[in-house]
């Protein structure tokens, strides 16, 4: 049985889409705008421009100074964010449910009408090379964006989102604003809304802010990426242990395969403390303090990782187990017990993240933009059932090949 549709989704007259669902149980309405647009896009003289964008949005608009624009919704016990990732710029705000028209009204201004004041730039510019600092400086979060280089070798999804020191120095209001023209469609972005919040009174409140913005097209196109080659690279590091990312590329957003393959990931290394790389590696040698199996998705292709740290002289003892576990998924079959498991504790987890209502607010729109449909809960819950160990061996021998594992390490040296 299909699962009920539990959101609305609208179109306005200059091609914005408005995507909502109602939540009764909570006194905060939670509420963004997901573009379809982020470093991938950048030309390499524009690199790091889309992450800068998400920080200069914040700096004012047209009728609004930093300060006001901070204090607009924290003033009221809200809060406003934003992120970027290599194709999604992300504008959101959390509030009272009576304090949503100052939501949508503050979040139409800070996307569409920023003016990238001049002096801001420069000190934005000073902000971000401190964040890039303290990014070099850990080198758990340095090794995951290094990898996606080694993976989308020549491409800009191998690009890390937040650009290079001699980018970011170079950036002037004019580059900010061709690069929003070049890219920003209003057809490839979505507001979206979750929480207590009436239809009429919602539909008043988006028209008021959203039908009145000009249409906008672009003619963007992006680059596919077809052309991975195994690769491997050491880095020498003034760090005490020593870092590795392994892995290859995986599948696009829209391949019937993501799901199941997002099902063996978790197997392997995910969230829970009885994955099989913890408890073989942490557990039972005690190699290392943590270590996981990740995979994104992107619109033409994919990426999955295994990431650990541990003694450089356990290193090569670590990747051993890690093949022998994932040639296991090739090889053997999960029993009918194991595959039951396995789905529940799957399930179990989306349900999890299905109770953080801001999460639900941006895969919504992010789920609208990428696959052009929205999947309710029980819709992806009976895909998971209908899933076969077969099914997952398959996935593992396509997926999991020795000849196609690239490898980046960082390794401590010694003065």
């Amino acid at each position: 049985m299909e699962g009920m549709i539990d959101h609305e989704i609208f179109e306005l007259s200059n091609g914005i889409r408005v995507v909502y669902k109602s939540i009764n149980n909570s006194k905060i309405v939670h509420c963004g705008f997901v573009l379809d647009i982020g470093s991938r896009d950048e030309k390499p003289a524009q690199w790091g421009i889309a992450h800068f964008w998400e920080h200069m949005a914040f700096k004012g608009t047209a009728k609004r100074k930093a300060y006001h624009i901070i204090n607009r919704l924290e003033s009221v016990g809200g809060e406003i964010n934003a992120y970027t990732t290599k194709e999604k710029i992300c504008f959101y705000a959390s509030a009272l449910s009576q304090h949503f028209e100052k939501s949508v009204e503050l979040l139409t201004d800070i996307t569409f009408f920023s003016t990238f004041p001049e002096k801001q730039i420069e000190n934005e510019k000073s902000v971000i090379l401190e964040e890039m600092a303290l990014y070099l400086d850990s080198p758990e979060d340095a090794i995951q964006d290094d990898f996606e280089d080694i993976i989308f070798k020549g491409h800009s999804l191998g690009r890390n989102i937040i650009g290079s020191k001699e980018s970011i120095i170079s950036f002037e209001r004019d580059d900010f604003r061709k690069f929003i023209d070049e890219n920003l469609d209003n057809r490839r972005l979505v507001f979206s809304v979750v929480g207590d919040i009436g239809k009429k009174e919602l539909f008043k409140i988006v028209k008021k802010y959203l039908e009145t913005l000009p249409e906008k097209i672009s003619q963007r196109s992006r680059e596919p990426f077809n052309d991975y080659i195994a690769r491997t690279q050491i880095f020498k590091k003034p760090i005490h242990q020593a870092h590795c990312a392994m892995g290859c590329t995986a599948y696009a957003i829209d391949d019937n395969r993501r799901l199941p393959f997002m099902m063996i990931c978790n197997i392997l290394g995910g969230p829970g403390l009885n994955s099989r790389l913890n408890l073989e590696i942490r557990e039972r040698h005690g190699y290392v303090y943590a270590i996981d199996a990740s995979y994104g998705s992107y619109i033409d292709t994919g990426v999955f990782t295994v990431y650990f740290a541990t003694e450089s002289k356990k290193m090569s003892r670590c990747i051993d187990m890690i093949i022998k576990e994932l040639n296991k998924l090739k090889t053997k079959n999960l029993g009918t017990l194991q595959l039951h498991r396995a789905k529940e504790q799957y399930i179990g987890q989306m349900a999890m993240s299905e109770e953080n209502n801001v999460n639900i607010m941006l895969m919504l729109a992010k789920s609208l933009l990428d696959l052009g449909t929205i999947e309710t809960f029980e819709e992806v819950v009976q895909q998971i059932q209908q899933i076969k160990a077969g099914d997952l061996s398959e996935i593992a021998n396509d997926i999991f090949r020795e000849d196609q594992y690239s490898f980046l390490y960082f390794l401590p040296y010694r003065k």
